[in-house]
């Protein structure tokens, strides 16, 4: 198990205070922060910029040390005893990051597998089933700078699994990715946790990524933890009731009268939502669900439903929310 506990991460910034001036700062990037990563499992960190993630990641992966608190992977110190923690985990960066372009396919993994300690037919078998794994056979001889962006990210795949780490950290994998990609790549993401054991920790600034792929998610806002559990319980902080829009032709004053009175007996609120087309959205939220009695209600106005939406908030609705909380 990878546990991360009461990790403080502070930078010193140098700013400038006059002409010729300068003093130092510091800023603390990642605050208190605990968690852990079992086997199998996908745990998405998500927050807004600036929370502390990347830095969180770095430090998870012995890229960075800690100011204080301890990191370990299975019993190993990721500072004291980084050696051992690096042979156990790895990490996988979008935007085509971390590979050299000039190298063939099969020449970067050489030399990733390399550092890692892998030689001779061990490193031909790996990098070969690695190469198959990712469907890269192909292209292993070609130069990395006549990849596709997809190509170049099911190599970073390959890169991040060369060393067969336990604990896989992936900083927006699919950053720049046309969809089909990364629909291949996020199948790619389960199969390694369900089917390898694997624990990822995840990254995205897609949502639907995070709501897709993660067992759990821990939210930090500023470098601490403001929430944890799994993506529909959070979401579920926020589905205070339903949230009705419809769509009508025609908004008379009597039909305005009587939607005040169904939604003041509900105990909810509504407004009229701008459209470009020739008629009136309408939203409703309320702690009850207030469809039928709307339907109800526009039936005996004779006004036709042009559309009617249930809308459901989303997991970037709480991140936002709940950030707004700790600003306010």
């Amino acid at each position: 198990m990878l546990i991360v506990d009461d990790v403080r991460k502070i930078y010193r910034v140098k700013e400038r205070s006059g002409l010729f001036r300068s003093q130092w700062r510091e800023v603390e990037a990642v605050g208190g922060l605990s968690f852990h990563m079992r086997p199998g499992k996908i745990i998405g960190l998500l927050g807004i910029n600036g929370a502390g993630k990347t830095t969180t990641i770095k430090m998870c992966s012995t890229l960075l040390e800690p100011t204080d608190g301890t990191i370990t992977v299975d019993g190993y110190d990721a500072v004291r005893e980084d050696r051992q923690v690096k042979a156990l985990v790895n990490m996988i960066a979008g935007g085509e990051r971390m590979l050299y372009w000039r190298l063939t396919g099969r020449e970067n993994l050489q030399y990733f597998a390399s550092l890692y300690g892998l030689f001779g037919s061990r490193m031909t078998e790996r990098i070969d089933f690695l190469l198959e794994q990712v469907g890269l056979t192909e292209a292993a001889d070609t130069p990395v700078e006549r990849y596709s962006k997809g190509m170049k990210q099911r190599l970073q795949i390959a890169r991040g699994l060369i060393n067969d780490p336990k604990y896989l950290f992936l900083d927006e994998p699919t950053l720049g990715l046309d969809a089909p990609i990364a629909r291949q790549l996020r199948r790619h993401v389960k199969h390694l946790a369900a089917e390898q054991g694997k624990a990822i920790l995840l990254t995205s600034h897609y949502i639907h990524e995070v709501e897709e792929l993660c067992d759990e998610v821990f939210i930090i806002d500023k470098g601490r933890l403001i929430a944890h559990d799994t993506p529909a319980a959070l979401t579920r902080m926020l589905a205070h009731g339903t949230r009705l829009e419809v769509e009508i032709p025609a908004l008379s004053d009597a039909l305005q009268r009587d939607l005040q009175k169904m939604v003041t007996q509900h105990g909810g609120t509504w407004h009229i939502v701008e459209t470009p087309a020739q008629s009136w959205s309408v939203l409703l939220q309320s702690e009850t669900d207030m469809t039928a009695p709307l339907l109800s209600l526009l039936a005996a106005h004779q006004s036709p439903v042009l559309q009617l939406r249930t809308q459901q908030p989303s997991l970037e609705d709480v991140i936002l929310e709940l950030a707004e909380r700790r600003s306010a």
